[in-house]
């Protein structure tokens, strides 16, 4: 209930008729002010005009008035600057610190919004607010997505500044880690990033030149030379030994635990060993990987820049386990136009925010733009309940909306949940 009334005062939705204080008063909105997130009152720098003196200030808002009390706002001084206190219901009077009275308002919802959002909360279909989506300006729908892009700029911005942190603000290695985890697709995203968190880096730098070393750590970190390979190959038997000197000599942490990597439902071609096959012949073959995406001025130069084949072994397997016909297994172009939506695109923002470069921003932006949208099962929803979906800027957009939004039902703060409300 406290939510719906923290939204029908931020959007003037008032009863028709005077507004007046629990005592008579009259109460003019002139403006509700901006809503507060965080700690503190819920709207600052409101300005109202009670009995015809003008006042600015922050406005509280609660279910029922005693809890002001109950939150003990009436001994905390950051609500000594409250100008009104708007209430649901209206059982007790409330004081500032210094015993001064707070101007209430007893604010109802309306009956035609309260009844709508229940229907959101309701429904079980995703989008809760379908019926309205083809109904929507263009102004609307684009002004909502271009919001909630920047807003997922700048959720993975945080994202890649938290493993910086715990990198020594190393970008280099954050992106290797932040591109590893992307490797996994989704099931297997949490493995990888913990196998890329757990190399060490510096140790392979030492062997880069060497696509067979490279390839026995990063099988041997992953736990992958562990595996109970009947007859085993020459080449599963080499990279054992190879990896065991190495392990030695640059005393690397103990391996995963190979149940850690999932293959359940997974083609092929996105088994683990394949997908670490390519990133060993990536890093193998691109050094300083990182600067030279950031220097990258087109999408196909970062694209050419991102593509991985394997060794001549992976041709042959998918796995030790067993031999397979002979194919090639680059990564392929939707795998790779993934990797540029959620690693680089990503990460020219975030380096181009750490730079102060509107260049780098500009660039992640243009790029979006410029790929497809991604297809998948939240992006064919979207477009059923009506929506046009055409790039990769869009799709970013809708998925931000789906889980931010859709998912935690916080319709209240979404502009497609406010024209749902406000219909008639």
């Amino acid at each position: 209930m406290e939510q719906l009334l923290h939204y029908v005062w931020k959007h003037k939705i008032f009863p028709l008729g005077e507004l007046r204080t629990t005592t008579g008063q009259l109460v003019e909105v002139i403006d509700p002010g901006l809503s507060n997130p965080n700690a503190g009152p819920d709207f600052f720098n409101a300005k109202l005009k009670i009995d015809g003196t003008m006042w600015v200030g922050n406005v509280e808002v609660h279910t029922q008035a005693t809890d002001w009390l109950r939150h003990g706002h009436d001994r905390d001084k950051a609500y000594d600057n409250v100008i009104l206190h708007v209430v649901g219901e209206d059982n007790c009077h409330v004081y500032r610190t210094d015993g001064a009275v707070i101007p209430q308002l007893l604010l109802v919802c309306p009956e035609k919004v309260r009844l709508h959002y229940d229907e959101l909360r309701k429904a079980d279909i995703c989008p809760p607010c379908h019926v309205i989506l083809p109904t929507l300006s263009k102004l609307t729908i684009v002004s909502w997505l271009s919001a909630l892009q920047v807003e997922r700029f700048q959720q993975k911005a945080a994202l890649i500044s938290e493993r910086l942190a715990r990198f020594n603000n190393h970008w280099e290695d954050v992106f290797f880690i932040t591109l590893a985890r992307n490797y996994g697709f989704g099931l297997n995203g949490d493995a990888f990033e913990a196998w890329a968190s757990r190399l060490s880096l510096r140790a392979v730098d030492k062997h880069r030149d060497s696509l067979f070393q490279v390839e026995a750590i990063f099988f041997g970190q992953a736990g992958l030379l562990e595996e109970d390979v009947k007859d085993a190959d020459d080449y599963y038997q080499k990279l054992q030994k190879e990896y065991a000197y190495l392990q030695h000599k640059f005393q690397l942490a103990a391996p995963m635990d190979v149940s850690q990597w999932r293959f359940l439902r997974l083609r092929p071609g996105n088994f683990p060993h394949v997908r670490l096959a390519q990133l060993a012949w990536l890093y193998h073959s691109r050094q300083s990987l990182f600067s030279r995406i950031m220097e990258a001025e087109t999408l196909d130069e970062a694209k050419r820049l991102l593509m991985a084949q394997t060794s001549p072994y992976w041709e042959s397997h998918f796995t030790f386990k067993k031999e397979s016909p002979r194919h090639e297994k680059p990564v392929g172009d939707t795998a790779l136009n993934l990797m540029i939506i959620n690693t680089v695109i990503p990460f020219l923002y975030s380096y181009g925010l750490h730079k102060g470069s509107e260049l780098l921003c500009d660039r992640a932006t243009r790029f979006l733009e410029s790929l497809k949208a991604e297809d998948n099962y939240i992006i064919r929803q979207w477009r059923g309940a009506g929506l046009s979906v055409n790039t990769a800027a869009d799709s970013q957009a809708l998925i931000q909306l789906r889980k931010e939004y859709c998912d935690k039902r916080d319709c209240l703060r979404c502009r497609f949940g406010y024209e749902f409300l406000k219909r008639k």
